[in-house]
């Protein structure tokens, strides 16, 4: 395209002098085509090229779209005024058009036009009709309002109303292209993808008292500063960062070719510093804060989905550490998330298939050292994760309500085999049970008729089960639970505040509530300063933790209460425990948890 139009031809001349009797046919008695005319009037802009891809003869509309006069357009190669040869594709169908092989080619090329501007044509390339005419026929439409029509609307499809920056979208669409391996496949490229994910703390105050108006406006002023964080880091850089709404108060900066974790820290840092300064907004000076999410790693294997959890999970994370902080993704931490959702979904199920089973710890006398009852211990038998202690998942049942079903199992359980162990073992003392009950359980299901069907079924007897609830599960007991306890403690079941002296450790209030048993926590007994086993001097005892346990001892003794010593893991703490007159002592001194046959042969032994 080059030349200035000259204005409109004869039509016989727009033919050119390459129009001859080989290619068109003329009327009779002139020397033009019968279709001259028609070829100069129209308004499409058109050019007829022969089989040699030459430009034979065109119209005034082509050589006005095209910048140059029509008698410079015979002879030119076609392809080249109107960018044929730009891509091997439309390139090989064009030829193929030229040498009949092909019916039809349509496309749409970017053009520049002599004095400067850039105009969007689709051309149009078809066979001439009729042997004796050979060639085919150009033809060119200016489409540039049409493409910037569309380019418009793109914009606003893919760009957000409030804040003016790019929506959802586009950013995923950024997101992918990015992550194709083609985009840092490059040597200058590092191959790297990170991203910031940010969520604003207390918007929704702000947007709910004061009205959408100023949330929207604030919203913006947000969009500002970030988009400034964004072109001050991309000061060092070929392209500063992307900034998108995600929507809501949520937005992310997507950085392309990252150098590293330093990197994105940095532009975290910037974006919680920018948004810590008060906005003014219609006449309001309103405060913000932010918590993100900071993922940085390898683009090759990395998914737009895969990217977004881990960024969603960090930026949890950093709203769940304190806000107005940014963390970085970490993958053992996200492994734990993982695994415990794993187990969360595979909970209920479990108990129907099966998977858990109990072990038991002895409860020793400790004027003796015989058996005097031991505590049900239940273990998950997972198959992929192997055998998981109650820690790993007594939480999670608690919070989706299958620990009423798992705790009937349990007591269930638990309640047969003291009753097996009472008939195998007739000669022996009878030995007590102790089962560990959730608030839930008293809440969510009928704790009294559960445990009277149970010891009605399996025959134990009311005063050989023992049910162990938390000193703040029992220390707060009103209404339901409180009544629930009275039933059991009149039915003959004993009831134990296990853990006790790390809630209320409030005693008095012992003696309203139907408890028999207090077992002290193990952080009593691990603190004693004890003299060594092997009877060497050790470091001095601290007298303050013998008083404490032995005041808690006495006055539980003085309200009609047993004491029950958790941890004990030492002869040396066996020791100055019964001198102060604990009851029971339980720990790794005595026996770890064992199965069902252990206990067997430890009834009647001093153990």
């Amino acid at each position: 395209m080059s030349g200035t139009s000259e204005g409109p031809m004869p039509a016989a001349d727009l033919i050119g002098p390459a129009v001859t009797e080989s290619n068109t046919k003329a009327s009779p008695g002139t020397g033009a085509p019968p279709y001259s005319s028609a070829f100069g009037a129209a308004p499409l802009a058109m050019a007829v090229v022969d089989r040699e891809g030459l430009v034979t003869g065109a119209n005034s509309a082509l050589a006005d779209l095209l910048g140059t006069a029509p008698g410079e357009l015979a002879g030119a190669v076609a392809a080249d005024l109107v960018d044929l040869t730009s891509d091997t594709r439309t390139w090989h169908a064009y030829l193929e058009v030229l040498r009949g092989r092909q019916a039809r080619l349509r496309c749409t090329r970017r053009l520049k036009h002599p004095d400067g501007h850039f105009l969007w044509a689709q051309v149009t390339v078809a066979p001439l009709t009729g042997e004796e005419r050979g060639g085919v026929l150009l033809s060119v439409t200016d489409v540039s309002a049409h493409r910037e029509l569309q380019a418009r609307l793109r914009h606003l499809q893919m760009h957000d109303p409030v804040t003016r920056l790019p929506n959802r979208t586009l950013f995923f669409e950024r997101l992918s292209a990015a992550l194709e391996e083609e985009s840092y496949d490059d040597s200058g490229a590092t191959g790297r993808i990170g991203l910031c994910y940010l969520d604003l703390d207390g918007f929704k105050a702000i947007n709910d008292t004061l009205g959408h108006r100023i949330g929207d406006t604030l919203l913006a002023a947000v969009a500002e500063r970030l988009t400034q964080c964004a072109e001050e880091a991309g000061h060092a850089r070929s392209s500063p960062p992307l900034v998108a709404r995600l929507g809501g108060d949520e937005f992310a900066l997507l950085v392309e070719n990252s150098t590293g974790t330093e990197q994105l820290a940095d532009l975290a840092e910037s974006v919680l510093e920018s948004l810590r300064a008060p906005f003014d907004i219609s006449g309001r000076r309103l405060s913000v804060s932010a918590s993100i999410g900071v993922v940085e790693r390898q683009a090759a294997g990395t998914t737009p989905t895969a990217l977004m959890q881990a960024a969603d999970t960090t930026l949890y994370w950093a709203k769940a550490d304190g806000k107005d902080r940014w963390t970085l993704f970490d993958p053992e931490r996200n492994a734990h998330r993982m695994t415990r959702q794993a187990l969360a979904s595979t909970l209920r199920p479990a108990i129907e298939r099966g998977e858990f089973a109990l072990e038991y710890q002895p409860l020793v006398s400790m004027e003796d050292g015989l058996l005097r009852g031991v505590e049900a211990l239940v273990r998950w038998k997972h198959p992929q994760f192997g055998v998981l202690a109650p820690n790993r998942f007594i939480g999670l049942a608690e919070e989706d309500g299958s620990i009423v079903p798992l705790g009937r199992w349990v007591l269930a359980t638990a309640c047969r085999q003291a009753r097996a162990w009472q008939v195998t073992h007739p000669d022996e003392p009878p030995i007590f049970v102790s089962v560990n009950v959730a608030v839930r359980q008293v809440w969510d299901s009928d704790l009294v008729a559960d445990v009277a069907r149970i010891l009605d079924e399996t025959g134990l007897a009311p005063h050989l089960l023992q049910l162990e609830l938390t000193e703040s599960a029992v220390m707060g007991s009103a209404g339901r639970p409180l009544q629930a306890l009275q039933a059991l403690s009149d039915m003959g079941v004993r009831i134990a505040i296990d853990d006790f002296g790390t809630g209320y450790s409030n005693l008095a209030y012992l003696s309203r509530l139907p408890v028999s048993v207090l077992k002290l926590d193990g952080s009593f007994v691990r603190g004693f300063q004890y003299e060594s086993d092997n009877n060497t001097a050790a470091a001095p005892p601290n007298p303050a933790d013998e008083v404490v346990v032995e005041a808690m001892i006495q006055l539980a003794h003085r309200l009609g209460l047993t004491v029950t010593a958790e941890c004990v893991e030492t002869l040396a703490q066996a020791s100055r425990l019964r001198r102060i007159g604990c009851d029971t002592g339980q720990g790794w001194l005595y026996s770890r948890p064992v199965s069902p046959d252990r206990i067997s042969e430890l009834l009647g032994v001093q153990v």
